[in-house]
């Protein structure tokens, strides 16, 4: 059984040309020679290894093993994992319509989907999951207890439930559903004339959705439109095109794919009749907006259509094609590089090796080809799409992604919303100074010990210091510098008032007005959208940097 699985998915993968060969007979033989080593060895390590060997496992293991030889995007799906393939690949999924996660061990609601059955039950942020249809989810993981809440469409779940600040749970009785996870999680307007919306995947229907929020953003006034594509990492490559169709005219080539499958080979065109092709338009970008959300930033880019703003984008501009195994099992294969209008391919030269928030580092200009847009800007290749106007992540301080870490603004908010029926609308939300302090207070008796940077290289100099019997000739100045440190870090609550009180603000704003709170509190304070708003709210700046310098 083993040995015909694995020798269909090493067959499968030679057949696409993965190893290459001067004749076919000697890729035949090739192939035959590898196979039967690979079986002889499973064979023997399965008979004479000291412990018993799980053949799922170690199979797994291996095959694992030999497709992060080729790139991260090649990967093997088992039929365990073929129900949250498509999940990922169609955004469906029969459950409740809620986002779960673990607080403190307890396995909390941290986000229903509007007008799901969660929601219409009365189910909220910060409610304590017990138990599912009377199994305990206690010590379960997220994805185990994620399991027990999906299934069919309109059957039946019986929750026991916790509410904030409850001693006693409740049941909630729940049907499922068919949930559709929205590619447009939101759109509104930051302010009369401009509109927003953010694209979070590109999953079936994407495009349908982008389309309908800009019609939506139009007809509420919108003259002007800021695209979020931040932390979006792709999809299906048809929503792409589809989307870019959006905002620029039908007959134009999109995107092109290249492969050692020719026939496969393509160039994608618009079809429709774009739905605004002259509105001004800003796309956000991040070091995380990959694959289909760089074809649509690259497009606008080379169109001349949009002005991007944000950071350089993944890097990802490999195709991917999924092909059938054995045992109902899959291939996620990648099958092609794509191009985009220009000519230029996005790829990045060194993908396998990146920045710890996953940007690819600093890539020579002698290592790049440079390309034109439609009005001669001069654009490269190589490493994602660069913006136009660079803004750069925000970087919180170490006390805020410590109280963040640590659940603490997350229980906060549950409790503010417990002891405040209502707020005003979120773009108007702020907390006085009075209830900042109050956040303060609560943080009192709260865990909220956290290292510094610079702690963490005192500790470091010390032990090379400690190893080169040179400890004693510095310690003095390194306590010296810890005790200035450790003052500060007792004074970071009022230094970084500012930041802390604006994620405080959108975590509570989401306990009234969901994500659509959460978004829309950040409006007056994400660096990025500032500087949309700057970028079209100048006319002449906009039109500059479409221009050819």
């Amino acid at each position: 059984m083993y040995k015909k699985s694995i020798a269909g998915l090493l067959i499968g993968m030679l057949a696409l040309g993965l190893f290459s060969f001067k004749t076919e007979s000697e890729r035949y033989f090739e192939i035959a020679k590898n196979l039967d080593v690979f079986a002889t060895l499973f064979k023997e390590v399965n008979t004479y290894y000291v412990d018993d060997v799980p053949p799922a496992q170690m199979m797994r293991s291996g095959i694992d093993a030999m497709l992060r030889s080729l790139d991260p995007y090649t990967n093997y799906i088992p039929e365990d994992d073929i129900e949250d393939f498509r999940t990922m690949t169609t955004g469906q999924y029969g459950g409740i319509g809620a986002i779960i996660g673990n607080r403190n061990g307890k396995v909390v609601v941290q986000m229903p989907y509007e007008n799901s059955p969660a929601q219409k039950a009365g189910l909220v942020i910060g409610d304590e999951i017990l138990k599912v249809d009377g199994v305990a989810v206690s010590g379960k993981s997220t994805s185990d207890v994620s399991k027990l809440l999906k299934g069919q469409a309109n059957s039946p779940l019986k929750l026991e439930v916790r509410s904030y600040g409850q001693s006693k749970s409740r049941s909630v009785e729940i049907t499922r559903s068919n949930i559709m996870v929205d590619n447009v999680p939101y759109y509104g307007m930051v302010d009369d004339k401009i509109g927003y919306f953010q694209l979070s995947g590109f999953t079936v229907d994407a495009s349908k959705e982008v389309r309908a929020a800009v019609q939506k953003l139009k007809e509420m006034g919108a003259q002007k439109i800021i695209f979020d594509l931040r932390d979006n990492p792709g999809g299906l490559l048809h929503e792409a095109v589809n989307i870019s169709n959006v905002f620029v005219d039908r007959g134009k080539d999109i995107v092109s794919t290249k492969g050692k499958v020719t026939e496969w080979n393509k160039t994608y065109k618009s079809l429709d009749e774009p739905l605004d092709k002259e509105m001004p338009l800003v796309i956000l970008t991040s070091s995380r907006s990959a694959s289909a959300s760089e074809i649509v930033a690259g497009v606008m880019q080379d169109y001349d259509r949009a002005v991007l703003v944000g950071e350089r984008t993944f890097g990802k501009g490999l195709v991917q094609a999924t092909r059938p195994l054995s045992y109902n099992s899959q291939l996620k294969v990648t099958t092609a590089k794509y191009y985009i209008p220009s000519g230029r391919c996005i790829q990045a030269i060194d993908y396998a090796h990146r920045n710890e928030d996953g940007s690819v580092g600093k890539i020579p200009d002698s290592l790049r080809v440079a390309f034109k847009t439609a009005n001669g800007r001069v654009v490269y290749d190589g490493g994602g799409v660069s913006p136009d106007v660079t803004v750069e992540r925000q970087e919180y301080a170490d006390i805020t992604r410590a109280i963040a870490a640590k659940g603490h603004f997350f229980e906060y908010a549950n409790k503010y919303k417990a002891e405040h029926p209502t707020i005003p609308a979120a773009t108007k939300f702020e907390l006085t100074d009075d209830e900042y302090q109050t956040f303060v207070t609560f943080l009192a008796n709260k865990d909220v010990s956290y290292s510094t940077g610079i702690e963490s290289e005192l500790e470091d100099v010390a032990e090379r210091a400690k190893e080169g019997k040179h400890y004693d000739d510095i310690k003095a100045e390194l306590e010296a510098i810890k005790k200035k440190v450790s003052h500060n870090k007792a004074n970071d609550m009022g230094r970084f008032k500012p930041e802390i009180r604006e994620v405080l603000e959108a975590e509570i704003a989401s306990r009234y007005y969901l994500q659509k709170g959460y978004v829309e509190a950040t409006f007056d304070d994400d660096p990025t959208i500032l500087a949309a708003k700057q970028v079209l709210n100048d006319p002449q700046k906009y039109n500059a940097y479409l221009k050819a310098k």
